[in-house]
């Protein structure tokens, strides 16, 4: 694939509509269509408003996202100052032709230009495609920790 037709970008507020597109397709293929709840104008105020909290990137093909990264600032009391990737997705139909890669370097870039300590996500464990994705990176999967998680 000739990734000359990506353009990987920061995001904008209008493009949270199709962020959220992709959203809900990552929900399907987790299984867990059900459970969003977020909505785009609660996007648009968390990435842009005045008190925004997480960062985005989109890969942008023939004037559409085709996909999206989405991260934040996380902190550990033990190394400092962390890069979160909460989500990553590239929407079906561009899977398998390097849009990944392009979305998953530049975060790996923020990541590094930011002076983090960590650069961290999670990935469940029966999505192989991922976990072979990410091994390509020699990254450590942690078997030691238990996720926890309050749902308001």
């Amino acid at each position: 694939m000739n990734n000359t037709n990506i353009h990987i970008r920061e995001a904008k507020a209008a493009d949270m509509y199709a962020v959220f597109r992709l959203i809900n397709e990552l929900a399907v293929y987790e299984h867990a269509a059900d459970q969003v709840t977020n909505s785009v104008e609660n996007l648009i105020e968390d990435g842009f408003g005045p008190n925004a909290v997480f960062k985005c990137i989109v890969a942008e093909a023939n004037q559409s996202v085709v996909g999206f990264a989405l991260y934040f600032t996380s902190y550990s009391t033990w190394k400092g100052r962390c890069l979160y990737l909460e989500d990553f997705l590239v929407t079906e139909t561009w899977r398998r032709k390097g849009v990944g890669k392009l979305l998953f370097d530049r975060v790996y870039e923020i990541a590094e230009q930011s002076k983090v300590k960590r650069f961290e996500w999670q990935v469940l464990d029966w999505n192989e495609p991922a976990i072979n994705f990410y091994k390509k990176y020699k990254t450590s999967f942690d078997e030691t920790w238990v996720n926890c998680r309050l749902v308001f």
